[in-house]
Parts: C-alpha cells; structure tokens; sequence
C-alpha cells in the first residue's frame, strides 16, 4: 500500500515538472502562496543576516513589497521583475540587509527563465545582475564585491530554469508525437476498416448482380416457355430452366457465405479461398444457361498468379458476363479470353460481346456504365477499374465498330517487371489517398 502512495505521489510530482507553468491551474492561488513564502523567507534572511544591517520600517515596507509583484509572475514575467527591480534597487540603496530580497529575486529571474528565451534570459539576468552590484557597490565596495562573489547563483537560477524550459519542452513533443502516432493508427485502421467495407461492398455487389441477373434471364426462359403455346408445353424446357436457376442460386448462397465470413468477428472458420481462374468455366456454364453462347479461351501462365490477381481476373469476367447477358439478352455470344501478355509479364483478360442478343445490347453506352445508358448509371465499370488497380493493373472498356462491347484488362503476374508495376500501382493509390 506505501509503495502505491509512493508511486502515485511521484507521479504527481513528475506531473507538477512536467506541466507548461502558463496552462497549471488555478495559477493566481499559487503564485499568491509562492509570493507570501517569498516574503517570509525574506524576513527570516533579514533577522538573521547582516548583522547591524537590519531594515528600519521603511526597508520592512520596500522588501515585503518587492515580493508582492511575484503574484503574478506567470502572467506577466518581465513585468513584474521590471516593477520589482526599483523596489530592491530603494532597499538596497537604504544599505539594508543585502541578502534578504534573494528568494523573491531568484523566483523572479527563474520564471523569466522558464517561461522566456534563452537570449531573453541572458539579457534580463545581466541587466538585473549589474544593477544590483552597481548600486550595491557605490554604497559599499566590500558589499558589492561580495554580491559579485554570489552573482554564479543568479547564473545558476537561470540556467537552471533555461534546463527545466528545455525539459518541459521535450516532454511536450514527446507526448505530441505519441498522440499523433496513436492519432495515425486509429486513421489507419479506419482506413483498413473503409477498404474492407468497400472490398465487401464490390464482392456483393458482383455476386449479387450475376446471380440476380442471370436468374432473371433463365425465369424469363421459363416463363416464355409457359405463355407462347401452352397447349404445345416443352415441360422438359421449364424443368431445365428451374434446375439452372435453382443450381445458381445454390452458387450465390455458397459463394455468399465464403464473402460473408470474414464478418463473422467469432467465427471459428478460416476464410475461404479467393475465387480464380479455375473458377471461370462455372461463370460461364451460368452465362450459358441464361441463354447466352460464350467461347472460354483459358491459357494460364506457366509462372503462376498471385491469388489477388486471380481474384481481379474472376470478377472481372464475371462483371462483364453479367453485363453481356443482361443489356444484350438471350442469344449474345460472348467470347472469353485470359493469356498470358505478349511481351511483358502480365496477364490479359478480354470479355467481347457481340451485342445481337434479344436485348438492347451493349452496342450503346457502355455495359453497367457509369456514363449512363438506358438502364442509367451504374457502378459496374467503376468496380472492374477498381479492380484492376488493386493488383497493379489497368482496365480498358468500349463499344466496338461493328457493334458489342469489349472489356480488356491487363494485371501484373509475379516478376521483377511486373513486381514494378503493382509497385508503382501502389503508390499511385497511396499519393491519391
């Protein structure tokens, strides 16, 4: 338990040390006491110091109102050791007791100091130092040898305060740099909180537009097969057409949940791994059964891909698959194609349409752009770009001369080149953050 007091009162002590004197609490209360004590110690030194010396009632009157400028030493530093140098200049000139005005001239020199510029210091404790052995001298030259002699702690009072300003001043860039780190990691982590957000965010909204839109299509199959000849039913059509859509959404619910793990703050699961290239003839199985011809060119590189790349690579098609068949409609052809790139290490990833479905086809504005469009804005391309970057890639979109829509994209693979390129991706999105 005393080992507890202790501690505490340590810590207030060092808080005391530590504080700005400008910004202490109820500053006027102390320095009123530290004024008061100041006067005290000012009598005791005259009772008991130079002998024969002892102030008459004026010299009583001139040494206690030298200490009661002291009370408001943090306010107004220099002035109050301006107004309390006339006041001791007359004590001294009485040839009082010449050691007596020290407490109250130490305190005041020691606030210049800590409150003050070195030079500043300096140039008031010169000042007050030669006025004091200057009119003790022409009164006593003994006396104002001796005042001399004791001038080093005036110099000691100010250095000393000099030491506790710089002190005090390390300690406040000590406490600013730990609270600017501790500000910086909490931006950080809101930031990594925003990236995830939107991660989540693009992943839903791929999953979700692809399963919606492609079980649009086939309910749509289904329901042309019902109402154009009824007498005529294809059931073999219809139950093909609610295996295809049940089958989807039994993708959507899976791939769902792997998305939505990492949600789960006491899920026990590790997260699933990130959908890649392997994944891409079941996009296009799904595009098939919605009615849409897709040509699937897969080639993957011999030096491997980074998962985030395969990942970039999937949603990829899968936003442009989605975009065919839902402005082009049943009947688009689409044709695949993810290569290595000629010439650089790099992965190209083209999505081409022909735009002569049932739809309205993507031959007008660009698919989900957010240019506009008759289906009006959306966040489609913007999510593929983005994409795209965040492995060190780019994206290009636009409608063909002869009618469709093309989505190409190139993403770095691992190398020297290509690890320069996500490099310089990453700073590029760093610097624009």
């Amino acid at each position: 338990m005393s080992a507890t007091r202790t501690t505490r009162r340590s810590e207030r002590v060092l808080a005391v040390v530590n504080r700005d004197p400008l910004a202490a609490p109820h500053k006027l209360r102390t320095d009123a006491l530290i004024a008061g004590g100041a006067g005290a110690l000012s009598v005791v030194l005259a009772l008991v110091t130079d002998d024969g010396r002892i102030p008459d009632a004026v010299g009583w009157v001139l040494l206690l109102a030298g200490a009661v400028p002291l009370v408001w030493r943090r306010s107004n530093p220099v002035v109050v050791l301006l107004t309390m140098i006339p006041v001791l200049m007359a004590y001294h000139g009485m040839d009082n007791a010449h050691s007596a005005p020290m407490p109250q001239t130490f305190i005041a020199l020691y606030t210049v100091a800590v409150t003050g510029r070195p030079l500043r210091t300096l140039l008031t404790g010169g000042v007050v130092l030669g006025a004091m052995v200057s009119v003790v001298s022409a009164i006593d030259a003994h006396q104002g040898l001796e005042l001399l002699r004791i001038s080093g702690w005036i110099i000691a009072v100010l250095f000393f305060g000099v030491d506790v300003r710089f002190y005090r001043r390390y300690v406040a860039s000590m406490v600013e740099r730990a609270e600017r780190a501790e500000r910086t990691r909490e931006e950080e982590a809101r930031r990594r909180v925003t990236e995830e957000r939107l991660r989540i965010a693009r992943d839903l909204h791929d999953l979700l537009a692809h399963s919606i839109t492609v079980i649009g299509v086939q309910t749509s199959v289904a329901s042309h097969i019902l109402t154009v000849d009824p007498e005529r039913l294809d059931r073999e059509a219809v139950a093909r057409a609610l295996d295809d859509i049940a089958g989807t959404c039994r993708e959507a619910r899976a791939e769902l949940r792997t998305t939505l793990q990492v949600l789960r703050a006491d899920s026990d699961e590790s997260d699933g791994p990130l959908p890649g290239l392997v994944a891409l003839p079941g996009l296009v199985r799904a595009a098939e059964a919605a009615g849409a011809t897709v040509e699937l060119s897969l080639r993957a590189p011999a030096s491997g891909i980074a998962p985030a790349t395969g990942a970039a690579t999937y949603r990829i098609v899968q936003e442009s698959l989605t975009n065919a068949v839902r402005h082009a409609g049943p009947g688009v052809r689409i044709r695949v194609a993810v290569e290595p790139e000629s010439g650089s290490p790099a992965l190209r990833v083209t999505v081409t349409d022909d735009g002569a479905g049932s739809g309205s086809g993507p031959g007008g504005p660009a698919q989900g752009s957010p240019e506009g469009g008759a289906s009006g804005p959306g966040f489609g391309i913007v999510g593929m770009r983005e994409r795209a970057r965040s492995s060190g890639g780019t994206l290009a979109v636009g409608p063909l001369p002869g009618g469709g829509f093309e989505v190409a994209a190139v993403l770095p693979l691992p190398g020297p080149r290509g690890e320069e390129r996500a490099a310089a991706a990453a700073d590029t999105r760093e610097t624009a953050r």
